[in-house]
């Protein structure tokens, strides 16, 4: 990869100074330091003490504040977190560039470690649903139920929709975009992103949008926003060509911990038909469906979302006080199946 393709970005402490990530009422931000990653953390302070602890891992292009809707729903079930992966939201890029998915999960691990929170209920959305599926079956000890959002595992046959951003991972392209889009204005962009990741845009709130553009503004601002896309796309891109025991398939087959699936009947970026071979690979999985729903369901839906993860909750905790309990989805059947409205 030549310098001239993807130029290095400023050291963290050299960035210029850009609008503060906005914090929903209730939550709070803080800066946690990594070995080579320096990751901001999102957290909602649940309702009482003792609730079980949530991590939330967002998608390309996203930020842990793509989870606010979702964690206020589950305040008083988990005591939630949602990291910013390096080079998004208000984390700086890693120290050494690597925006690989093995990278994304690894910083993922380091800051379970670190924080001593693990095993924890993983949330993770495309990118992020991509990066805790290899999370949760490298370190099965940190995970106790996954839940994945429209995530980004390999497709043989891609929508034609979500040709263009699989296109940021080719050499140029990036470049040439920023070019053919350098007079396009903040809400633009943002109408755009709405199009492609809802199903029905038309739910956003004028106060949403709003939130959006401004975010977008923001974003915009930071000579690594590109730079940590593309670097993202090409790392999922590579994932997706690997085979063995790190091929995303194979992982996902590995995965202990209880799963639940949730995929969007109107998602232009990861195909619904995927929805039933998810439900194979992983062993011990149930899936809800949400017919109107596009890409990220728990902005769309969080009450939905929120309803299907208390109840697979309930099924663990109960599987956990009575070990005879049988389990309610099988990932080599019939899985459970619900569709949300």
């Amino acid at each position: 990869m030549s310098s001239t393709e993807l130029p290095s970005v400023p050291a963290a402490h050299v960035l210029p100074q850009v609008a503060t990530v906005r914090v929903a009422e209730g939550e709070r931000l803080r800066s946690v330091g990594l070995p080579g990653v320096t990751l901001t953390v999102r957290s909602r302070p649940p309702r009482r003490e003792g609730l079980p602890p949530a991590l939330y891992v967002h998608g390309l292009g996203g930020s842990s504040l793509n989870w606010s809707a979702l964690m206020e729903q589950l305040d008083g079930v988990v005591d939630s977190e949602a990291v910013d992966l390096p080079g998004f939201g208000d984390s700086p890029p890693p120290d050494d560039g690597d925006y690989s998915l093995t990278a994304h999960a690894r910083a993922v691990i380091r800051y379970l470690d670190a924080s001593g929170r693990g095993p924890v209920h993983l949330f993770g959305n495309s990118l992020g649903g991509a990066v805790s599926t290899r999370v949760a079956a490298v370190r099965p000890d940190l995970v106790r139920t996954l839940t994945l959002v429209s995530p980004a595992l390999p497709e043989l046959r891609v929508q034609r929709t979500a040709v263009p951003t699989g296109l940021l991972a080719v050499p140029g392209v990036t470049a040439l975009f920023t070019r053919l889009t350098r007079k396009w204005t903040a809400e633009q962009r943002v109408r755009g992103v709405l199009q492609l990741c809802y199903g029905e845009p038309g739910r956003v709130t004028p106060e949403g949008f709003r939130d959006a553009v401004q975010e977008m503004e923001r974003r915009l601002q930071l000579p690594y926003f590109w730079d940590a896309m593309t670097r993202s796309a090409r790392g999922l891109v590579n994932a997706y060509t690997l085979g063995g025991q790190h091929a995303l398939w194979r992982q996902a087959e590995r995965v202990l911990a209880p799963t639940l699936l949730v995929y969007g009947g109107r998602d232009q970026l990861v195909g619904h038909r995927m929805c039933s071979r998810a439900a194979r690979a992983f062993r011990d999985s149930r899936l809800l469906t949400l017919p109107d729903a596009g890409h990220v369901a728990m902005m769309e839906y969080p009450d939905v979302v929120a309803r299907g993860f208390r109840e697979l909750l309930a099924e663990v905790e109960g599987r956990e006080s009575d070990p005879g309990r049988p389990r309610a989805g099988t990932g080599s059947g019939a899985p459970a199946e619900n569709s949300g409205s």
